[in-house]
């Protein structure tokens, strides 16, 4: 899979450097982007907030199209790297699935704005860099269908086979549920009572001795 670097050239070859000034770019995008929206936002903006002349950033990036491909990329590459940090690989499946459940909705609350800008902007991305948008999609949804194979291999998961990859989906959907749906479950739920009842919901059909009273018996 191609990385940033090939997919966005660079006129600059010191690539600590290209990653540092990228990272700039990514950050004063985002407080824009989040602000004003991508189309609103103006590449002159986005080198005055992120402290670069227009001609230098000019060096590190080709169009307005080009940050917005680094800002979503930087935010699945965050959100797989926290799933990643919290599914160790001795613990048992319905363990890792507890694990990864907490931190899906805790990420998805504090990146609340920048998910909702992946999915608000992303169509304005040129075909080969949404391609690899919607691939960092299904690596971070592969991470719970490997811990869902897990748990039927070790017992603590019960799943039909064919339905695996599917549940994984269900999984994404629901943790975007926080993000894409809060204007109306946040009146009725923060974000613990919203975690518990969507952890025993699925824990307790997938887990052996799963609890179905907004709590898990897996932690």
């Amino acid at each position: 899979m191609k990385k940033n670097s090939e997919l966005i050239p660079s006129m600059i070859k010191d690539q600590r450097l290209i990653e540092q000034r990228r990272a700039q770019i990514i950050e004063g995008a985002v407080r824009l982007f989040v602000e004003k929206g991508f189309h609103k936002t103006t590449t002159r903006e986005i080198a005055r907030e992120c402290g670069l002349s227009i001609g230098t950033m000019y060096e590190y990036i080709q169009s307005k199209e080009d940050v917005l491909y680094l800002v979503c990329e930087y935010i699945h590459s965050e959100l797989e790297d926290r799933l990643r940090r919290v599914v160790a690989e001795e613990d048992q499946g319905a363990v890792s699935l507890s694990k990864g459940l907490k931190q899906l909705f805790r990420v998805m609350e504090e990146m609340r704005p920048l998910v909702l800008l992946i999915y608000q902007e992303t169509k304005s991305l040129p075909k080969d860099k949404m391609k690899y948008v919607l691939r960092k999609e299904e690596e971070i949804t592969g991470i719970f269908e490997r811990i869902l194979q897990k748990g039927m291999e070790d017992g603590t998961i019960q799943i039909d086979p064919s339905s695996v990859k599917l549940m994984a989906h269900n999984i994404i959907v629901i943790g975007q549920m926080w993000t894409f749906r809060h204007w109306a479950v946040g009146k009725h739920y923060g974000l613990e009572e919203f975690t518990e009842r969507q952890m025993s919901l699925l824990l307790g059909d997938l887990t052996t001795g799963g609890k179905t009273d907004g709590k898990t018996s897996a932690t």
